[in-house]
């Protein structure tokens, strides 16, 4: 993306207020309008009324026993999914295996671990209506697999996280997510985040790998 009067920079300073547009769900029109375009573009898409039709949908998608792999999310913490796959012994989980390791001493092996799961599960910062996906991150450790690591990737999103286009979904990730996010990080370790790196997913062109499940609720960031 080049500068231009128009366009955003990427974020170094945290706004003075949110820009609250970003917490608007989408309609359903605009919902639908959105799900086909990411149909168009080689991903299945669901559109579940609650979050525990999420948590239904997610469990119809992944059977007991698969090995999982739970991406940093609020979505999922919100939901349930994270606490499914982690904490109810019905997965393996690979954040339970990497959480064991020391991080000094197995560094590799953590990275190895959340390489390539069978199957992923977190969440994005916005979906145009062009059917593109996008997701910022500090480390860079769930980009890998969500781009082409894992075996079955599924995105739990709120409809909030609808955006027009490329433009608006950097937006929304400077003005909205990131704000958001390194207030949380700041609470919870004593240290802000940051935008280091974005994936943009175009088109999946691996059948069947990638699933959307759209809750009209506000969830995560």
């Amino acid at each position: 993306m080049t500068d231009s009067p128009s366009s955003h920079r990427l974020i170094e300073g945290t706004p003075e207020k949110l820009n609250a547009q970003f917490r608007e769900l989408a309609s359903p029109e605009r919902v639908e309008r959105t799900a086909e375009a990411l149909r168009r573009n080689g991903m299945k898409v669901y559109v579940e009324a609650t979050a525990a039709a999420a948590v239904a949908r997610f469990q119809a998608l992944v059977p007991e026993g698969s090995e999982v792999l739970t991406a940093t999310s609020r979505t999922t913490e919100e939901v349930g999914i994270a606490p499914l796959v982690n904490e109810s012994g019905k997965y393996r989980s690979v954040r339970a295996k990497i959480m064991a390791l020391d991080r000094k001493t197995q560094r590799a092996e953590m990275l190895k671990l959340g390489a390539t799961p069978e199957v992923i599960v977190g969440s994005v910062h916005a979906v145009t209506e062009q059917g593109q996906v996008v997701v910022a991150s500090a480390t860079g450790s769930q980009l890998g697999p969500y781009s082409a690591g894992a075996g079955k990737v599924i995105w739990v999103v709120g409809t909030q996280k609808i955006v027009r286009d490329l433009e608006e979904a950097i937006r929304r990730i400077e003005e909205y997510s990131f704000p958001r996010e390194d207030e949380r990080a700041h609470q919870a370790y004593g240290v802000g985040s940051l935008i280091a790196k974005i994936l943009v997913v175009q088109k999946e062109t691996t059948p069947e790998r990638v699933s959307v499940i759209f809750v009209p609720a506000e969830l995560g960031f």
